[in-house]
Parts: structure tokens; C-alpha cells; sequence
């Protein structure tokens, strides 16, 4: 029996070994495939996950912008006077602005009629006597909220003397107000000058986008002398690149229409390649013509001024006009105006090495009137408009442009 039960205990003790060996082994085995596998899997070349199909950058449809072309605007003299003896003091003569919906608009241009000098303190019945005027430049704060630029081709911005006409310029920088013309229609460098606009570019997928287009603007004082050829040639040679809007500054005062000498050198602009022409100088709305498919305006008359002794020198006819155009040409155009605006030369060159295309624009025309009787420019009442349409021979004209 002792041997019998020596040999079990043994028996139980070899089988327990081997189990515990077995199971070691197959552990083993186990992490030694695992390790296999894992070795495997490494070395599998992970598929590339699929790429999503570019998205296609919107692309520009086209160009739009709202200008109103304003006649004469001066804050000197008589106005000024007013602005002293009111609680808004330099805000006086641009308070009943609002009532024009300047937020419709992407830009006013208008002409002014005085230089801007510090320190000047002339009288007002002095300058009433000599015809010399200055409007003081604390104004142009307020001035600036309104109007984007202005022309200084007259025959009152040398008031002041040629310092005064560049300290003038120097006024307009400083409150951000662009400006174009000489009142030396023979100053060429200075007769035309880029203008910057805002403008809107629509895209394809309906959203827009705010830019600024450069467009040359140029200015011509003919008041004591009719611009020379060499002067007007201006045009055709920029006008090869740009379009370019003539804002002529000429012509009997107080008169309801153009004399022939008028007549025949805004036609001439037109000729060397001007998209427009807008007119002031005679106080008065004169009428309107249509000439190789283009518009001339021969005055839009007062927008802002002290004169008040009857109806027609306290009225305007504003230029309402819609621009449109090719929206990735505007695009291209829109790259050089931070570069453009200011200096039509280096806006030129830079245009001509990027081989730029003249933008080609459409136009739309509406008028807006208005009165500056007891002393604020305010909108027209309806028939103060129909007179002025009727002046402007507007229908008339708006027939000739859409056929």
C-alpha cells in the first residue's frame, strides 16, 4: 500500500507539471502568433484615405457703383456767417444732407468753388466786393462725410494765390477727400488725376464684395480761356487705358443754355474719348445733350452756395448714375488701387506692365434736384424737379441714350 500511494502522489505531481508546462507553451505560442500578426500588419501599406473634390473659388459676376455728380458747393463767405450764428457751427451747411440718402450712393464728386486756407478772415462783404473767396479748412471734417472728391478746376481756387491752392490740396489729403484739376487748364500734370471709387463685385455664389476702382477724372477751368488741344489731348491719351470723366468748369454765367464755343469744346471731349461730361460754372441748371451716344450735362447749377436772390440760382440738378461692368475685370483692376490712388503716372505704368485691358463700363442716368433757398441745401419738391427736368430736357435725353 506505501508504494501504491508513493507512485499516485508522483502520478499527480507529473501531471500537474505537464498541464502547467502545456499551458506556458500554448501561451507561447499565442504571443508569438500575436507578435506575427502585429509584425504583418505593420508592414501593410495603410490605404490613403480619399481626397474630397476641390472647391471651386467663387468667381466674380459683376461690377456695380452708384455716383452723384454735384454742381458747385462753397461754405465761405455768406455761409459761413450762418454756420457762425448757428448752435451746429461748421456742421451748419451740410445738415440737411441727410435728407439725400448719401448711404445709396458709393461716392459724391462735386466742384469746389474756393480754396481752403487757413487763417484767412476776409469779411464777407469784402469778399462780396472783390470776388475773392476762401473757404475755411475747420469745415472739411464735415465736408468729408459727404463728398469723396472734388474738382478744382474754376475760376476762384487761385483766390488765395498758388500757395493757397496748395495748401488747398494739402487740406484735402488731410481730411481724405480726393481732388483732380487746375485752375490752369495748361497745368497738364495736373488737369487729370485718378480717383478711386467704391464699388461692389457680385459672385457666382451671390455673395459680394466691397472694392475700390481707380477712374481718371479730369478737370477743366475755361472760364477766362478756352482749353488748348494739347490740353483736351489729355483725354485720348488716358482714355486709351481708363475710362475718363470730364468735369469741365466754363461758360456765361446766369444763362439757361450753352453758347457755340461751349457747346463745341465740351463736344470736343467727347471727340478725344471722355465716357461724360459734367458741367457747372453758370449758377444756373442749363440743359442737356446727347453727342455720339454720350451725355453732356452743361451745368448742374448750386448745390451748396450763399447766392439766394431767386429760384434759379438756388437749385441743382444732381447726376444720379449707376455704373456696371465685367466683374473679373473689375477684379483685376481693383489689385492696383491702393497703388493707383493719387498718382495717375504710376497708376499708368503699372497698368501698362500688367497689360490690363481698358475696363469697359455700361452707365444708367437718373437726376436728383435740389434747393438751397434759406440757406440749406435740401431734395427738390416735385415740381421744383419737374423744372429742372424740364431745363435738363431730360426726357429727351434719357430717350436718345436708351435707343
Amino acid at each position: 500500500m506505501k508504494k501504491t500511494s508513493g507512485f499516485l502522489i508522483k502520478n499527480r505531481h507529473g501531471r500537474l507539471l505537464l498541464t502547467i508546462i502545456l499551458v506556458i507553451v500554448a501561451l507561447a505560442a499565442l504571443a508569438g502568433a500575436t507578435y506575427l500578426l502585429l509584425r504583418h500588419n505593420d508592414n501593410q501599406t495603410a490605404p490613403e484615405p480619399e481626397e474630397a473634390p476641390a472647391k471651386e473659388e467663387p468667381k466674380p459676376l459683376e461690377l456695380s457703383a452708384r455716383l452723384l455728380f454735384i454742381g458747385n458747393i462753397f461754405w465761405g463767405r455768406y455761409i459761413n456767417d450762418w454756420s457762425q450764428a448757428s448752435e451746429l457751427g461748421t456742421a451748419y451747411p451740410f445738415s440737411g444732407l441727410k435728407n439725400f440718402q448719401r448711404d445709396q450712393y458709393d461716392a459724391w464728386i462735386a466742384g469746389l468753388e474756393c480754396p481752403t486756407v487757413a487763417g484767412v478772415n476776409t469779411s464777407s462783404a469784402a469778399q462780396e466786393d472783390t470776388l475773392t473767396f476762401n473757404c475755411r479748412p475747420e469745415y472739411l471734417p464735415e465736408a468729408a462725410k459727404w463728398f469723396s472728391a472734388v474738382t478744382l478746376a474754376n475760376n476762384h481756387t487761385d483766390n488765395q494765390g498758388l500757395e493757397g491752392f496748395e495748401e488747398t490740396k494739402t487740406q484735402l489729403d488731410e481730411a481724405g477727400i480726393q481732388y483732380f484739376g487746375h485752375y490752369d487748364p495748361e497745368k497738364l500734370d495736373e488737369v487729370c488725376n485718378i480717383v478711386t471709387i467704391p464699388a461692389h463685385l457680385q459672385y457666382d455664389d451671390g455673395n459680394y464684395q466691397k472694392i475700390e476702382l481707380p477712374l481718371v477724372f479730369c478737370g477743366y477751368h475755361g472760364v477766362f480761356k478756352v482749353p488748348s488741344s494739347e490740353s483736351l489731348a489729355l483725354i485720348t491719351k488716358y482714355s486709351q487705358n481708363f475710362p475718363v470723366f470730364a468735369l469741365p468748369h466754363m461758360g456765361a454765367e446766369y444763362q439757361p443754355a450753352p453758347d457755340d464755343i461751349k457747346t463745341a469744346t465740351y463736344r470736343a471731349m467727347l471727340d478725344n474719348g471722355a465716357e461724360m461730361v459734367i458741367g457747372d460754372h453758370p449758377h444756373w441748371v442749363q440743359n442737356t445733350e446727347v453727342y455720339k451716344n454720350k451725355l453732356i450735362i452743361y451745368s448742374m447749377g448750386n448745390f451748396m452756395f450763399d447766392q439766394q436772390f431767386n429760384s434759379e440760382v438756388t437749385r441743382s440738378a444732381a447726376i444720379d448714375v449707376t455704373v456696371s461692368g465685367d466683374g473679373a475685370a473689375a477684379q483685376a483692376w481693383a489689385a492696383l488701387a491702393d497703388d493707383c490712388r493719387g498718382d495717375l503716372p504710376k497708376c499708368l505704368e503699372l497698368a501698362t506692365e500688367k497689360q490690363l485691358p481698358k475696363l469697359k463700363l455700361n452707365y444708367k442716368f437718373d437726376v436728383k434736384g435740389s434747393d438751397d433757398s434759406n440757406h440749406l441745401t435740401k431734395p427738390a419738391t416735385k415740381s421744383q424737379l419737374d423744372s429742372i427736368k424740364q431745363r435738363l430736357n431730360w426726357a429727351s435725353t434719357l430717350s436718345k441714350l436708351e435707343n
